[in-house]
């Protein structure tokens, strides 16, 4: 099966594979090159590279156009998605490493300051059901109720979704940070 193969831009609930398995919820983003088709073309690739991480095909939200939130003043926008994918690795800080490994082979530096423009941003928002805080890996991730760029395609991909430790719907959420600047690209179907 090729890796395209293994990328449903779809709801959970659309992939049998998917259903009752650990779930690792990942944000992807760029904003070097944002509009042109360069930042979406990373953004299919970094799909395929996630797909490799994945016991079974991966979910996929619609592409989402979004402001830049707490970065340098000139930073250009981002091209945002959420992917829903069953880890092979059975404990998060793999997957982090794993992740970490994917952006810097798609050119990711870190040499600016934090939230600084980046080719791609590959952020860990959730692992099955595991809360986790230490000095690596906060989880689920401790701004994502904050930033409708990932709220939104989440809600997208799994309406029923609950964040561990959250008492809160993702609809809840989602409404709270419905004002940010977000506009849908693409759909994912």
């Amino acid at each position: 099966m090729s890796s395209r193969s293994n990328i449903i831009k779809a709801k959970i609930a659309d992939i049998p594979a998917l259903e009752g398995r650990p779930l690792a919820f990942i944000g992807v983003g760029s904003n070097l090159g944002a509009m042109d088709a360069n930042s979406q073309q990373t953004l299919e690739q970094a799909f395929a590279a996630l797909a490799t991480l994945s016991e079974c095909p991966i979910a996929v939200s619609s592409l989402w156009e979004t402001e830049p939130i707490d970065c340098p003043p000139g930073s250009p926008v981002f091209i945002n998605a959420v992917v829903a994918l069953a880890p092979k690795c059975s404990q998060p800080r793999a997957l982090l490493e794993q992740l970490q490994g994917i952006e810097k082979d798609f050119g990711r530096q870190r040499l600016g300051g934090r939230n600084a423009p980046r080719t791609l941003d590959l952020d860990l928002l959730s692992f099955a059901d595991i809360v986790w805080d230490d000095d690596v890996l906060t989880l689920p991730h401790p701004r994502m109720q904050q930033r409708a760029f990932v709220v939104i395609p989440l809600l997208e991909i799994a309406p029923e979704y609950r964040l561990p430790g959250v008492s809160s719907t993702l609809s809840e959420v989602a409404y709270s940070v419905a004002g940010q600047g977000i506009r849908k690209l693409r759909n994912n179907a």
